[in-house]
């Protein structure tokens, strides 16, 4: 049976903490940046570490 391989998209949005943990970006900080409260593209610049139900489908995609 060959190796099971790494998604690469979720390679790149996705990194795993020392505890083990999924810590992602969060969206909306790409474009359209004007209309957006100072206060709000600061938490928006924060990383979030991912909610348990959907860290068991991020942590499949990255064969962990």
């Amino acid at each position: 049976m060959p190796k099971q391989k790494t998604k690469r998209a979720a390679r790149k949005r996705f990194k795993i903490t020392a505890t083990g943990k999924v810590k992602r970006m969060r969206a909306f900080k790409s474009h359209i940046l004007t209309k957006k409260r100072p206060k709000r593209k600061r938490r928006l610049r924060q990383s979030i570490v991912m909610s348990p139900a959907d860290e068991k489908r991020i942590r499949r995609l990255l064969q962990t």
